[in-house]
């Protein structure tokens, strides 16, 4: 069961689209930095974003939100420039872990069933 997108939905949606650009920005950073304690400390930040948007907006429309802003950023920064060099490095294995642990996480928060989604129900617990 969908909700009808109001004015306030939207601004919520753009603002977790605009949240999660600066997460992946940081997420790439720390992981290029730190690689295992940094990769566990971008994925956490991830699962914040992304569990959030969900709760917020009691819908996996607010994770999408967020996956989009955070895809966007992972894209831009490991595209190459006209130079032939990177915006930011990237160390091998440790951005591809970022990528698909950040892909897992969102598919978890996106599909997550949380006590308001079940159906309210007028019997007694037991019948």
């Amino acid at each position: 069961m969908s909700r009808p997108l109001t004015p306030g939905r939207i601004a919520a949606l753009l603002g977790l689209l605009a949240a999660g650009v600066p997460t992946g920005l940081a997420g790439w950073l720390v992981v290029d930095l730190w690689f295992p304690g940094g990769l566990v400390l971008a994925l956490l930040a991830l699962f914040g974003l992304f569990l959030g948007g969900r709760i917020a907006l009691r819908s996996g429309l607010g994770t999408g939100a967020g996956v989009v802003g955070w895809f966007l950023a992972y894209v831009a920064l490991g595209v190459p420039r006209p130079e032939g060099d990177f915006l930011l490095g990237s160390s091998g294995i440790a951005m591809y872990a970022y990528l698909l642990g950040g892909a897992v996480v969102a598919v978890m928060c996106a599909t997550l069933r949380l006590p308001y989604d079940r159906p309210v129900s007028a019997a007694p617990p037991g019948r």
